[in-house]
């Protein structure tokens, strides 16, 4: 590629409204496009970069994998398989792991296995709780199960079985699955992402689990975006002292290696069973390695202390020179998962931002969503609030 604006490209797809950069190399919390521009990564490929850039731990470890094995099919043992899970296992509290690709793949399984945990007890029909805002993914299941219409629009008939209630109201769950013998399941993110950093309360959360184990219900908790210590603990709903019964995972897990994950508890751990489900991909060697190497790194440098004090900071800096200005609705979000609500919509601070150097997307329209690499500095954090607040200024101003 020369070193040039790009433009549109004529043979890829065209499926995303891209920003006119394109991006050659990177370093920690940095990256510079073709031209040579540099910017601070407020965006981390969308919580995936976990360790940031160019990492020196972690590409040595890749580099050494790339020269044994990339892959080799699950028609055999896969040891950094158990390696992983086992970690996984430890971190979670839970029993078993499936490997796939990505998040969507991994929701797609804990689909799956609410369906087929329901049809074991004999429900012909299973359907599962679901919430107004969720993003799950946008295969033609994941995206029935997200509650945003945009996704929705032109892709019907959407998958039936899921009942949709709102966010931190546990009567409201009650009321919509009051008499319904069919449910099996309740599926949400902690933190939503996609739907505008929309967090679940510590209390709802607790009541749920109640609830889950009152009505032999799986609890189900996607922290794709919102696990892998992005908050602070490893996984988000851990704040809560609460452990699910599936957990479907990707993103960070393997800073930037495409890998998913889906841990599920004794309550669903066996039930698919072999010809149930399977990934030509999943569970690959590199893959396996990438995520044993993150979580390494990330205990070796303890970047779940280092998340929550930074994002702390980041925080409490934003809310200071953003918080109190009209058109400001709501700073919210934990450690380095953050949004800002505005009044109106700012989308165009993507394009915007990137001309002042700073990478970050907004979601659900009106929210400014942060999430970086887990090894920002804080000097970091206050050049992204340097960057940021006179462009929300300027936007809340037009």
């Amino acid at each position: 590629m020369t070193a040039s604006t790009p433009a549109a490209s004529p043979h890829v797809m065209n499926t995303y409204g891209r920003v006119p950069i394109a991006l050659a190399r990177g370093q920690g919390s940095r990256v510079w496009d073709v031209n040579g521009k540099e910017y601070l990564d407020g965006l981390g490929g969308i919580a995936v970069n976990t360790l940031g850039h160019n990492h020196a731990k972690l590409v040595p470890a890749l580099q050494d994998q790339l020269t044994k094995l990339i892959h080799t099919s699950n028609y055999y043992h896969v040891p950094l398989q158990e390696t992983l899970a086992a970690k996984l296992v430890e971190l979670s509290g839970m029993t078993n792991v499936f490997f796939c690709n990505s998040g969507l793949e991994a929701n797609e399984a804990a689909l799956k296995i609410a369906r087929k945990y329901g049809v074991d007890k004999g429900i012909a029909r299973p359907e599962i709780v679901v919430y107004e805002k969720a993003f799950h993914g946008r295969s033609i299941a994941t995206m029935s199960a997200t509650g945003n219409p945009k996704i929705h629009s032109g892709f019907g008939p959407l998958v039936e079985g899921f009942v949709r209630v709102p966010v931190n109201d546990i009567e409201g769950i009650k009321k919509a699955t009051e008499g319904n013998p069919n449910v099996v399941a309740v599926f949400f993110e902690t933190i939503q992402g996609e739907g505008g950093i929309n967090p679940m309360r510590v209390e709802y959360l607790q009541q749920l689990r109640k609830l889950c184990d009152e009505r032999d219900w799986l609890m189900m908790i996607d922290e794709v975006q919102c696990g892998m210590g992005r908050t602070g603990k490893w996984f988000a709903h851990q704040w809560a002292g609460i452990v699910p019964d599936v957990m479907p995972l990707a993103k960070g897990l393997g800073s930037g290696v495409p890998i998913g994950a889906v841990v599920a508890g004794p309550k669903a751990a066996n039930v698919l069973q072999p010809g149930n489900h399977g990934t030509t991909f999943g569970g690959n060697p590199l893959a396996m390695r990438a995520g044993v190497e993150t979580i390494r790194i990330m205990e070796e440098d303890g970047l779940l202390a280092h998340a929550a004090t930074v994002g702390d900071h980041l925080k409490a800096a934003l809310q200071r020179e953003l918080g109190s200005l009209p058109g400001v609705k709501e700073i919210r979000g934990q450690g380095l998962m953050l949004g800002i609500e505005l009044t109106k919509p700012c989308g165009a601070l993507i394009g915007r931002a990137a001309e002042a150097g700073l990478l970050l997307s907004v979601t659900a329209d009106t929210v400014i969503r942060l999430v970086p690499p887990l090894i920002l500095t804080t000097a970091e954090a206050d050049e992204i609030v340097a960057k940021l607040v006179p462009l929300v200024q300027a936007i809340l101003a037009e």
